[in-house]
């Protein structure tokens, strides 16, 4: 994809996509670290769906880390890794209060130095919450990534390092989520939207469907 084709490309995108933000319910930043750990391998939906009510017991990080972990997976038990979850989520409010005065740092080594935050998770936040130009490679990113010719890769490393050299500058803050929109919504895994797409003519994969769907 040449550089006329990138900028069309998320040009596009933003005419398809009006607000290129997330879908996990937050009110803060805190709520929000917290929903992008419970969101590993299980939907935003189903994140959702507990959260209202952990959050409404545990508001901030000093009452999560008082929590006990069989308490929390009570309230988010029905996603995926729960038990596992629940004990990351209360290391991480007990680490935020005793290193961080209870706040979320703007430092990627530090995010990742926080129980279940990896690189992935980090960079979501520091995108999001922050506004960092970075681009968080998730499988919907991976996936559109290397199916349009935007930037392809075997790794999710290769990947990230190609969109961050391939996605114009202006377009930075916010390709993590045009991405991953695009991806969920219409460049699906098993039967992509091709006849929906807003980027069909930038694209360069191989099996899209060329005509276009009325």
């Amino acid at each position: 994809m040449r550089a006329a084709e990138r900028e069309q490309f998320f040009q596009n995108l933003s005419k398809a996509i009006p607000e290129p933000i997330t879908e996990l319910q937050h009110a803060n930043t805190f709520e929000l670290l917290i929903a992008i750990i419970l969101s590993a391998q299980t939907t935003d939906a189903a994140v959702n769906k507990v959260t209202p009510s952990l959050f409404g017991s545990y508001p901030t990080p000093q009452k999560l880390a008082q929590a006990a972990p069989e308490e929390v997976l009570t309230h988010i038990k029905t996603i995926g890794l729960a038990p596992t979850k629940a004990k990351n989520i209360v290391k991480t409010a007990q680490q935020l209060c005793e290193q961080h005065q209870g706040e979320i740092p703007e430092d990627s080594e530090a995010l990742q130095a926080l129980p279940g935050v990896g690189r992935k998770t980090a960079n979501v936040l520091l995108n999001t919450a922050f506004g960092h130009p970075v681009i968080a490679v998730d499988t919907h990113v991976f996936r559109v990534s290397n199916r349009t010719g935007l930037a392809r890769g075997k790794t999710v490393e290769e990947v990230e390092r190609k969109l961050a050299r391939n996605v114009p500058p202006n377009w930075r803050k916010d390709a993590h989520h045009y991405l991953i929109l695009q991806g969920r919504y219409t460049c699906k895994a098993r039967k992509p939207l091709c006849g929906q797409c807003p980027v069909l003519k930038e694209c360069s994969f191989p099996g899209k469907e060329i005509e276009r769907v009325n």
